[in-house]
């Protein structure tokens, strides 16, 4: 997929996971320029996406799902840079008790390695 088909694809998640979330555009509208607001519901917000893309498995974030999705979904042009964003954070959940939690910081610290290539709904 291009950058563009990426973001179109996750515009369906996003309004699957807006209301069951209770979070609003403004919330949320600015993940992906790194606007990463440190509430409860936004962290879900995140979570919930992670789960539509299948990146969670049993309550947990798997690192070998994520580097799969990456494969199938990413123009070739992204891969290694997300790969690498993904290796650098893949222990971030480990601090953290919940989904939520781990899906937020877990985003947050693949934005921080390398914003240039971090897309998010």
């Amino acid at each position: 997929m291009t950058r563009q088909q990426l973001k179109n694809s996750g515009k369906l998640m996003k309004k699957s996971c807006m209301p069951k979330n209770d979070v609003t555009e403004e919330q949320v509208g600015q993940i992906e320029q790194g606007k990463f607001i440190e509430e409860r519901n936004v962290m879900c917000y995140v979570a919930c996406v992670y789960s539509m893309t299948q990146v969670v498995k049993n309550n947990k974030l798997n690192h070998e799902a994520v580097i799969k999705q990456v494969d199938m979904m990413f123009p070739p042009d992204m891969k290694d840079a997300v790969k690498a964003a993904a290796e650098n954070c893949k222990d971030i959940g480990k601090k953290y008790k919940d989904i939520c939690e781990v899906s937020y910081w877990t985003a947050k610290c693949m934005y921080d390695y390398d914003p240039k290539n971090f897309v998010f709904p």
